[in-house]
């Protein structure tokens, strides 16, 4: 029901997005692609690591974890609905970047950078008047206005560079209200479960575990379900590592940022060292994991199917290449004789772990080198 009033409502806001782009100019191509990149994934994943090692932890693993919910209600909804972005040509759509190109592979609605800009802002607002409430009214008014300028010139901008229609931009903006509201409301209890709840690593895994499977199919794959897999391993990593770690490195009296106890040649020493470890890490948690995954799906023969992470090579394991009197194999084929008989993709799994790997190291490995460095 969906689907056919929205595409007709991008149709129909052809002529609107081409009146737009007549004011073409490569100063304005240049400040919305600039806004877009300020609002999108990648800063999100440079910014809140330095978030957490400024001091200000409870900050940041809200703002993760609502970046990880918006990512999975927005790209849901996108491929729930599998509504087309205006059509390219006759709109002009401009790319600046790889994450804009696959960002246009997506579905349109609703606009995640719209979504994610209300969402994220306005929390940043509710966490600044609930921990500083002594400023007064014109400078709230002031900060309200500079979010609503925000979010109009990323509404804008979305429209001038041909990746979104009106109805996109509109339904990115009263979803991300809805999402902002709803968050509000749970964020304490969200918290003080991570912090102090029993068994929250194990909770936690299978939650993720469970989200894998509740999720839409599109009427045509997009990216979007991949960007969920690495926020839903966001998510379990910094859970499962300030879980841990919270009364060493997370607690609320932890020294943040421009005071005597973290002055600001420390801090930067902080992202000098930090920021090379968690790309390393990275780098590690994804080569471990192909490794992994490869080998105990040969182990278990488990049927398996990669597109990005796996070589053709390595998805296949002949019977003649595994030990024929194996006992363990032979069990082990017997116990998961009831799975169904189909190949599994197991790039879900390598991009779970690979990210998981990633925000573990940032709120737990990390801290520890700047503990024994004194920084």
């Amino acid at each position: 029901m969906t689907q056919p009033r929205v595409t007709r409502r991008v149709l129909a806001d052809t002529p609107s997005i081409l009146r737009l782009q007549r004011l073409h100019h490569w100063s304005l191509d240049n400040m919305f692609s600039v806004l877009s990149c300020i609002v999108s994934v990648p800063f999100y994943t440079g910014f809140l690591p330095i978030l957490f090692w400024s001091g200000h932890s409870k900050l940041a693993r809200q703002m993760t974890l609502l970046m990880a919910f918006c990512d999975y209600v927005g790209n849901s909804i996108k491929d729930m609905v599998s509504a087309p972005r205006p059509s390219c040509p006759p709109v002009r759509r401009v790319t600046a970047t790889k994450d804009e190109k696959e960002n246009a592979m997506e579905y349109g609605l609703p606009s995640s950078h719209c979504l994610n800009t209300v969402c994220l802002s306005g929390y940043l607002l509710h966490y600044v008047l609930e921990n500083y409430p002594q400023r007064d009214g014109i400078v709230v008014a002031i900060m309200l206005g500079l979010i609503f300028l925000l979010v109009m010139l990323i509404g804008v901008g979305r429209v001038y560079l041909g990746m979104h229609s009106l109805i996109d931009v509109m339904a990115g903006v009263g979803f991300g209200l809805l999402i902002l509201s709803f968050w509000l409301m749970v964020h304490g209890f969200v918290d003080e479960f991570i912090i102090s709840g029993k068994n929250v690593t194990s909770v936690w895994a299978i939650l993720s575990f469970l989200l894998f499977f509740a999720y839409p199919n599109p009427e045509f794959p997009t990216p979007s379900f991949e960007y969920h897999t690495a926020f839903n391993g966001v998510a379990f990593g910094i859970v499962s590592g300030i879980q841990q770690t919270y009364i060493l490195f997370h607690h609320d009296n932890v020294p943040r940022v421009f005071s005597h106890q973290l002055p600001v040649a420390v801090f930067l020493g902080r992202i000098l060292i930090g920021i090379p470890m968690i790309l390393i890490v990275k780098f590690c948690s994804k080569a471990i994991a192909k490794w992994l995954l490869h080998i105990l799906c040969n182990t278990l023969g488990i049927p398996i199917v990669s597109s990005c992470y796996v070589p053709t090579t390595l998805k296949g394991s002949d019977a003649k290449d595994k030990p024929e009197n194996s006992k363990q194999s032979v069990h082990l084929q017997k116990l998961l004789a009831i799975l169904p008989q189909k190949a599994y993709d197991v790039d879900t799994g390598i991009r779970f772990l690979q990210y998981a790997g990633l925000a573990w190291s940032v709120v737990d490995l990390v801290p520890s080198f700047f503990f024994y460095l004194n920084l």
